[in-house]
């Protein structure tokens, strides 16, 4: 079956269809009612069937002989340790946690707290939650306690898994004074937090909450898996909201696990037995779909990476992971890409090393680049493959799907919609435009299994965020426009686009020119306010390492590149050279907090930020070039 014909029965006969990918799970009551509503009108998948997540994760393979295959390769070049764990080992591990979370008292609807770093633990956790019925909630490892107090408040956990310390490239950062700091701030108290000292010399202050993990787990007897309804909230992620709350996203299981299984096979082409690495962090909605479940339910061998794609301990830390391990497929944000071609430009470290196993290279997380897609396939001949999706939708929305029909790479788009999603392109008025025309990307209900549920506890902003704008279609929160061809152009959040005088531009496309200039390794382009054509764009630049250029001269060059690519109308005139940009954690780079730095707005500090240093950096540049509320 080629990508138009899976594509369109996926739409037309959407129920069949997706009957069809749930019978390739093994459920405890196979589900019958596959479409149905909500109480609010929302559309629900096999509302009536019961399952396991950590069954298809860990059990289901060892009964069907595959206990000895290994199921984590955890690496981690900053501990230096690389250890192995068989779907065997993982049964043990996870199934003991689960008894010693059901002797604290933990139950089949309570929630809990995962505040880890990229440890093999933080799996476990995520498993044994899921083996009892508990809606786990992983907090990113290092979020500083107010936030971490938020999501306490929100979603009231029973309990708090937590590692006593994380590393951040050569820095220990002590988890469990954070922890105590967060519970001493929320209003809503944990009953018990469970601690896994790693010991690395981190303070490990002890409460009179505080369970031993490795004495809990040794303790306990091995419990089975509790079949759950499909609907049953596997877990509550957390992502940014516009008014500085976060956003509690709600994902059920049954939906959640037809959709990873579809997309392992479909999407990533993984083969039962392949080895799968995606380069992210459990904190984040890759970790969860793609170091996590989404591999392990297809029987992948995942890689659980606690590093960095630089300094951990060179550019060369993904090559060395990738021929070590034996990778066949990747997964990272382009950020990374970038940030190995700024250390290594002309690859030399990638000459050293054996990646024969590597069949595809998927990017996503941001919009990538065509300088990086096009850097990357210059040095490493497989395919590399951006795709798009949201914390929201728990897997991809646009990409090739490269595990039904190999379509043409179109450098700037992320490819097409995948099955299931109808996607649109509406104008301001609900109006769906043509080709090439932007607009905001809608998908029309219902949504395809194992997106997102509702809000935790908060329907009003649910329906008000994503459903209220465009009534009957999901509202992405992005712009974009589609070709004659069907392909999909993500250009960036809407409030990304920029308006120079009546005209709407794309600091998306501008960002694509500045970066194809050969001295330039990364940049961000923003629309900050100016007085006579209401926005200007304004590029930040990060040099190529080694780079001997005179600000001047790139800023000419730039400057002239977008003018002729583009045309005056474009309006840039302004280009700071920057020693970065600022990013969450998770490497999207911060355009709104930049824009709001130039303009001179209040704004509050993402608690996502890799290092708030860099506001007081990129303050400095500004008032130094006399840009924006500083001339």
């Amino acid at each position: 079956m080629n990508y138009c014909d899976i594509y369109n029965k996926s739409i037309t006969y959407s129920e069949e269809f997706w009957k069809e990918q749930a019978n390739q799970l093994e459920w405890y009551n196979q589900p019958s009612n596959i479409l149905s509503t909500d109480k609010n009108g929302y559309p629900l998948w096999f509302a009536d069937g019961d399952l396991n997540a950590c069954y298809l994760s860990v059990d289901k393979h060892i009964q069907d002989g595959y206990g000895e295959q290994v199921a984590i390769i955890y690496d981690s070049p900053v501990t230096q340790t690389v250890k192995k764990y068989t779907f065997n080992e993982v049964k043990t591990e996870v199934a003991k946690l689960a008894g010693g979370l059901l002797s604290l008292g933990l139950e089949k609807g309570d929630t809990a707290v995962i505040y880890m770093p990229m440890i093999p633990q933080a799996a476990f956790a995520m498993l044994a939650c899921a083996r009892i019925g508990v809606t786990h909630s992983v907090v990113f490892g290092g979020f500083a306690p107010h936030e971490l107090a938020i999501r306490i408040d929100d979603c009231e956990p029973k309990a708090i898994i937590t590692a006593s310390s994380g590393i951040e490239i050569d820095r220990l950062i002590a988890y469990k004074p954070l922890v105590d700091e967060a519970i001493e701030l929320a209003n809503h108290k944990p009953e018990k937090v469970v601690v896994f000292n790693r010991k690395l010399g981190a303070r490990v202050p002890f409460k009179k909450y505080d369970v031993d993990y490795d004495a809990l787990v040794y303790g306990s007897e091995e419990t089975p898996c509790i079949p759950v309804n499909s609907t049953h909230p596997l877990y509550i992620l957390y992502t940014s909201g516009t008014t500085g709350k976060p956003k509690g996203i709600v994902r059920d299981t049954g939906g959640y696990a037809t959709a990873l299984k579809f997309s392992m096979q479909h999407i990533y082409d993984a083969k039962e037995g392949d080895v799968f690495w995606a380069a992210s962090d459990v904190g984040w909605v890759v970790g969860h779909s793609y170091i996590v479940y989404g591999p392990l339910m297809n029987r992948n061998t995942t890689v659980l990476f606690e590093g960095k794609p630089i300094r951990t301990p060179d550019a060369s830390t993904f090559w060395r992971v990738i021929a070590e391990h034996k990778v066949n497929i990747m997964f990272t944000a382009p950020t990374a890409i970038r940030a190995i071609k700024k250390e290594d430009p002309n690859g030399e470290f990638i000459k050293q090393y054996d990646l024969s196993s590597l069949r595809i290279q998927f990017l996503a997380g941001e919009r990538c680049d065509v300088a990086t897609l096009e850097w990357y396939r210059e040095h490493i001949p497989v395919p590399a493959i951006d795709h798009w999706w949201q914390t929201e939708s728990g897997w991809p929305m646009i990409a090739n799907m490269m595990g039904v029909e190999y379509l043409p790479i179109k450098p700037g788009s992320a490819g097409k919609a995948v099955t299931g999603y109808d996607i649109r392109i509406f104008g301001e008025n609900g109006q769906e435009l043509g080709p090439n025309e932007e607009g905001y990307v809608v998908i029309k209900l219902p949504l395809p299994p194992g997106t997102l549920l509702d809000l935790w506890k908060d329907n009003e902003r649910f329906k008000a965020g994503y459903l209220n704008k465009f009534p009957g279609y999901y509202f992405s929160g992005d712009g974009g426009f589609k070709d004659t061809d069907d392909y999909i152009y993500i250009t960036g959040r809407v409030d990304d686009v920029i308006n120079v005088a009546g005209h709407r531009l794309s600091t998306a496309e501008m960002e694509e020119i500045v970066a194809s200039h050969h001295s330039v390794a990364e940049c961000a382009v923003i629309g900050i306010n100016d007085e006579l054509k209401g926005q200007i764009p304004l590029a930040l630049v990060v040099a190529k390492s080694g780079e001997d250029i005179e600000h001047f001269q790139l800023q000419h060059e730039v400057v002239h590149l977008v003018r002729e690519q583009i045309g005056a109308v474009a309006s840039l005139r302004d280009v700071v050279i920057v020693q970065r940009l600022p990013k969450t954690r998770s490497g999207k780079i911060l355009r709104k907090m930049m824009r709001s730095i130039a303009d001179g707005e209040q704004f509050q500090v993402p608690s996502t930020i890799d290092d708030e240093a860099i506001i007081d950096e990129i303050r400095d540049v500004l008032e130094h070039a006399k840009i924006g509320c500083f001339k």
